[in-house]
């Protein structure tokens, strides 16, 4: 599963850069780029929808490889720095599929940022809704949800962010810890899986009778 992660991560970039020739990141053009890739760009609609289509199998391909992972043990020594590194990259695959909402600029992922970024308002000491927040002086105007969408609304300030952290920022910092990952995955030994499963006939056989010693003569 780790595999066909890296694999549909591959297809996102090769079909994401080719999607960024036909895209701008502006309240006014957005939409209308979508709605002209999907009509009038030759495989157009093809090209937007093996982005789509790999982004929602690498989330599936990301949560099953995790659970193989903790159904197996092989989150435990040696593997445990690995196993937090693929955490990480788990949230990082979250995030790009997150952000990656709001780039059409249409009703479903103006609603869904505005929701998850509601929600940002309840993180402890950062939101101004969340535990500890008001007492470290958080507002509606300098909390995280500020900070993600560059102002008090989803507009223009966050689709750009959405647009940089998607096209650049979340790639990069994925690249580098899918880096970190494959090295641990070589140092540790390989690719980890469960132990071989023995019938109690095959170890009988395998361990065979106890051999029979013969003393010399005349020896106590």
């Amino acid at each position: 599963m780790g595999g066909i992660t890296f694999y549909l991560f591959i297809v996102l970039t090769f079909t994401g850069v080719l999607l960024m020739y036909y895209y701008h990141p502006s309240k006014v053009q957005a939409f209308r780029d979508i709605l002209y890739l999907e009509h009038d760009v030759p495989f157009g609609k093809l090209l937007r929808n093996m982005h789509r289509w790999a982004a929602h199998l690498m989330v599936i391909a990301v949560w099953l490889h995790m659970f193989r992972v903790f159904l197996t043990g092989s989150y435990k020594r040696p593997r445990e720095f690995n196993w937090c590194v693929g955490v990480i990259l788990m949230v990082l695959t979250l995030l790009l599929s997150f952000t990656g909402y709001l780039l059409p600029d249409d009703q479903l992922g103006f609603w869904a940022v505005t929701v998850g970024t509601n929600m940002a308002r309840a993180t402890p000491l950062l939101g101004t809704e969340g535990p500890f927040g008001q007492q470290l002086g958080m507002t509606p105007f300098n909390d995280v949800r500020f900070a993600l969408l560059g102002g008090s609304i989803v507009d223009a300030n966050a689709l750009l962010r959405a647009y940089i952290w998607h096209c650049i920022a979340i790639p990069i910092i994925a690249s580098v810890f899918m880096g970190v990952h494959f090295w641990r995955v070589r140092k540790d030994g390989g690719i980890s899986g469960p132990a071989p499963v023995m019938l109690e006939s095959e170890i009988k056989e395998q361990k065979g009778p106890r051999p029979v010693i013969m003393k010399p003569s005349g020896t106590q």
